[in-house]
């Protein structure tokens, strides 16, 4: 490996494995901007496009395109808005739950890097890594809204490491495959209504929404997965690809910590049952696999037009459960029912020289959660993105790309009950979320 290679790749790892932001709003929580030329067209084409070296994370097969010694540095800025509305609340015991109804903006703005870098191996096998954050979110509101016994901060975030092998054992045909090795982070807290858990177990003093304390939940865990891709070009206008990234199954290991209440209610509480006691915690996550298709035709030699279909299995995460170490402690339940969800997107480019090309695209994009089971710390809706975008050659070894892109969330209900899992003294909570999301993306990718 060249010297100039390798030391861009160690400054550019250890660039990306410092602390990973969390955007909101993703279709569940992946999030999908990993390739700010793929962006331009609302990753239309991403699974056969193949344009950069950075597409490897949609198909690694793409990568026998591309010759001698490249690295795409890519960043996204994400700026969410995320708004709870015309909210009401009260506790099992029907009083209600005083606190602001409604809550600006929950979300905070990210800045979501990535990194891929190539190397040729003869002509027919390409070696690539690529580091990336495939799935994260972030969600925090204010210590008295209405809602604050179901969700406060909610942070998840992900590094993913993806050494990847391409080779194309035919002029028409390549494939490739990767190893993911991902590290997640989460940290959740919420309020616990000690008020309303002291009245219904006959504590003296008790009184319901008047006695909170807090409860946080933080841990981390590393799994192993793979990604796969193939690429066929029948004609050299066209291409079509099919890739699939599997599920990780991580065991999260962390640490529990609970506030008590100032009136001693927690105190009593924890004096007759064993509970509300600092301890260690796990929980079980299995992040979803991804099935995608995507196809691409050179109309001539100025126009370009390809679409994408992808499949994610978020069915697999029907709910977070929190196990604790104090065998007193019951598990914390949150049932999420996700569906599976269809992502789908059309797009086109037009190359007026060998230096400028202009792109855009349209996607819908499927939410995954269902109206009964939403929870705050997780909300939103279908999406509709809109993206546009430029990229730049000024010479054979530097290609730039800036992109747009806006994303209409469709307005979503939350209307969670007592007799809901784990719900019982979180309370009854109803409302509606509006979002939107603007992402502005830059790619730089150069030739050694």
């Amino acid at each position: 490996m060249r010297p100039v290679f390798r030391t861009c790749l160690s400054l550019l790892a250890a660039f990306c494995l410092t602390a990973w932001p969390s955007p909101a709003m993703p279709a569940g929580f992946a999030i999908k901007n990993q390739s700010g030329l793929a962006q331009a067209n609302a990753f239309a084409g991403a699974t056969a496009g193949a344009e950069s070296i950075g597409y490897m994370f949609f198909n690694p097969a793409g990568l026998t395109r591309h010759h001698g010694h490249l690295t795409e540095i890519g960043t996204a800025y994400l700026v969410p808005r995320v708004r709870f509305e015309d909210g009401s609340a009260s506790t099992v015991l029907a009083s209600p739950i005083a606190g602001a109804s409604a809550q600006g903006d929950v979300a905070d703005d990210a800045l979501v890097p990535s990194v891929y870098v190539m190397a040729s191996l003869g002509e027919t096998w390409r070696a690539a890594l690529g580091i990336n954050a495939p799935f994260g979110q972030k969600t925090t509101y204010d210590p008295d809204w209405i809602g604050r016994y179901h969700a406060r901060r909610s942070e998840l975030s992900t590094v993913n490491i993806n050494p990847t092998f391409a080779w194309r054992p035919g002029p028409s045909l390549s494939v490739g495959a990767g190893l993911q090795v991902q590290h997640i982070e989460t940290e959740l807290s919420n309020a616990i209504d000690f008020g309303t858990i002291g009245a219904a177990a006959g504590v003296p003093g008790a009184v319901p929404t008047a006695q909170d304390g807090e409860a946080s939940v933080e841990g981390d865990d590393w799994a192993i997965g793979y990604n796969l891709g193939i690429l066929w070009s029948p004609k050299p206008a066209t291409r079509f690809g099919i890739a699939y990234r599997s599920r990780l199954e991580h065991s999260l290991r962390g640490r529990a910590r609970f506030t008590r209440d100032q009136a001693g209610i927690a105190d009593a509480l924890a004096a007759s049952t064993g509970r509300f006691v600092d301890s260690n915690s796990s929980a079980e996550a299995t992040l979803p696999a991804t099935l995608s298709v995507g196809a691409y035709h050179d109309i001539d030699a100025h126009w370009a037009i390809m679409g994408e279909i992808a499949w994610t299995s978020w069915s697999d995460f029907d709910e977070l459960r929190i196990s604790f170490d104090n065998p007193n402690e019951p598990d914390n339940v949150t049932e999420l029912a996700f569906n599976d969800t269809i992502f789908a997107a059309v797009g086109v480019a037009w190359t007026p020289n060998d230096a400028w090309s202009v792109r855009g695209g349209f996607a819908f994009d499927q939410g995954a959660t269902r109206d009964r089971f939403r929870t705050p710390r997780l909300p939103g809706g279908d999406r509709y993105w809109l993206s546009a975008g430029v990229s730049y050659t000024p010479a054979a070894w530097l290609q730039l790309g800036v992109s747009a892109t806006r994303i209409f969330v469709e307005d979503s209900d939350i209307a969670l009950t007592t007799d809901g899992p784990g719900n019982q003294f979180r309370g009854n909570i109803s409302g509606t979320v509006e979002a939107d999301i603007d992402t502005i993306a830059f790619a730089a990718a150069l030739q050694f």
